[in-house]
């Protein structure tokens, strides 16, 4: 188990039911790097990963 395993099984666990849009998710990740600058680069990555998802890989 990755140490990131314990806060994705946090967030299954306490909001694992709910029903959130992805301009939600976006607007929490611009206060989330604004309120932690170190991770930019991961929730950009993350963010780019999520938004690519369903791309057709060539």
């Amino acid at each position: 188990m990755y140490f990131t395993d314990r806060g994705i099984e946090e967030l299954e666990s306490r909001r694992g039911d709910e029903e959130v849009t992805f301009a939600w998710l976006a607007e929490h990740l611009r206060e989330f790097v604004d309120l932690n600058p170190d991770f930019e680069v991961p929730v950009e990555r993350l963010a780019t990963w999520l938004a690519r998802l369903d791309d057709d890989e060539d």
